[in-house]
């Protein structure tokens, strides 16, 4: 016999049909439960979680309107709006069973009843039911993991003049459904002003999810953002739910939509103009519901080429569009920032936490910052390891990372660039010169050095940078 599952309420004032009915279906699930006084049903509910609740239409002799049957199952849903009613009906009372099913209930079994039908609605309904719960569950879980990861996200630092646009900008944008396009360089928050327009929007109590379109190879960029059906392709051997109906009453934000070929833009376009994807490989559309949030480092005048980007998906996507200054533009938030990072680090590694001389902060000041905040926050975490005095010193911020040697004009190119052939070093200077030349565009700079996004973030991660 297969393993029993489930829990039953049976509610019904003919003791035989309890009796019948508990006989029959203990059989096939874990606990059956009855009682022949409808007034008991509050404190049942209140007691335990039934599966499936198996009520009676009428109570009482000469009972035939279903009336008491509609009031129960009224307080069985005002009680527990997911429970789910199979009503018991007399023979010839299906109007009333149906009745009754329009009023809320999942199923009706009709007196005398079969015992093979009475099983399969019942096993039925308690897989609806079970079902109902862990979708409750789970947008609970999602409730409360969005609301921690808003929560947490964090805070947009900075009192500069461009900063406080921003904000400005930020508060009147975010609580209506425009999507945005967020414009900067790389390492100036991008994404934290992403989370920020979620946190102040209407949709805040729902998933925030973001995808790096610059990480997915364009052969699953279908997949990854509109789902797949299993046996759609050779690896599909599952159904897949794509970023967009994952983050279905949320937000998206798509980060590095500059670097988005033409061909898969075309295919973005067709999703924010009839909301809904459609599923590699199903054959039908599934609609969606969300606030697009875009973020590139293209400057704006490139992103008016038409043959480097759509412009019906740049009309789409900058309803409003949000500029962040790069750090050199707003120094004076250097030291705000830096108390930041070097709080935050402190903690992170469990060291005291120390102020920073004036010569430091003057130091920090005065870098012009490429890679902006995330350099900047790399230099304080570095400092903050490797620092052993009282308080930060300028030279705990110098550059020390060793540049490149030009390239070999003569002789054998495969020469090595440096006397010193220690790799470490090796990469450090390669990676350092790539991003210098690429002014920290993540993306050219890991197609110089001939690695993936992800590896680079790891190498520069290795190396402090």
């Amino acid at each position: 016999m297969a393993e029993k599952a489930g829990s039953i309420l049976i509610v019904d004032d003919d003791e035989d049909i309890l009796v019948a009915g508990r006989l029959l279906l203990k059989r096939h699930f874990d606990r059956v439960t009855t009682t022949n006084r409808p007034a008991d049903i509050r404190e049942l509910l209140a007691r335990e979680k039934f599966d499936a609740i198996l009520l009676d239409m009428n109570f009482g002799p000469g009972e035939s309107s279903g009336e008491e049957g509609f009031a129960w199952l009224k307080v069985i849903l005002e009680l527990d709006p997911e429970a789910v009613v199979v009503m018991i009906t007399a023979h010839g009372g299906v109007d009333t069973a149906v009745e009754a099913m329009k009023l809320g209930a999942t199923d009706f079994i009709a007196k005398p009843w079969q015992n093979e039908k009475v099983v399969a609605t019942l096993s039925a309904a308690v897989k609806l039911g079970q079902s109902r719960d862990e979708t409750a569950r789970l947008k609970g879980a999602n409730k409360t993991l969005a609301a921690a990861s808003v929560g947490s996200a964090p805070t947009i630092i900075g009192d500069a003049p461009p900063m406080q646009d921003l904000m400005r900008l930020i508060a009147r944008a975010a609580p209506t459904d425009a999507n945005v396009l967020i414009l900067g360089e790389n390492g100036t928050g991008k994404e934290l002003v992403a989370r920020e327009l979620h946190r102040q929007s209407r949709r805040s109590s729902a998933v925030f999810m973001g995808v790096d379109l610059g990480s997915i190879a364009e052969s699953l960029f279908e997949s990854e953002l509109f789902g797949h059906k299993k046996g759609a392709f050779t690896d599909a051997k599952e159904d897949r739910t794509g970023r967009f109906v994952a983050a279905s009453g949320g937000t998206l934000f798509l980060d590095e939509i500059g670097n988005l070929p033409l061909h898969l833009q075309a295919k973005l376009l067709t999703v924010l103009e009839r909301r809904e994807v459609t599923p590699v490989g199903a054959t039908r559309a599934v609609p969606i519901d969300v606030r697009v949030i875009a973020a590139t480092n293209i400057a704006l005048d490139q992103l008016h080429d038409e043959a480097r980007f759509r412009q019906d998906l740049l009309f789409r996507l900058n309803t409003v569009t949000l500029t962040l200054p790069p750090l050199r533009d707003r120094r004076e938030d250097i030291p705000a920032l830096a108390t930041h990072y070097a709080a935050f680090y402190a903690r992170k590694y469990g060291k005291a936490e120390k102020p920073f001389s004036p010569d430091a902060l003057a130091a920090l000041a005065t870098q012009d910052w490429p890679g902006n905040v995330r350099a900047l926050r790399h230099a304080i975490e570095r400092a903050t390891i490797l620092s052993d005095t009282e308080r930060f010193e300028a030279r705990d911020f110098s550059d020390g990372a060793p540049t490149a040697a030009p390239a070999p004009t003569n002789g054998d190119a495969a020469a090595p660039a440096l006397d010193d052939l220690n790799l470490e070093r090796l990469e450090l200077a390669a990676i350092s010169t790539a991003l210098k030349k690429h002014r920290y565009n993540i993306s050219h700079a890991a197609k110089d050095l001939g690695l993936t996004r992800a590896a680079l973030y790891r190498r520069m991660e290795k190396h402090g940078l």
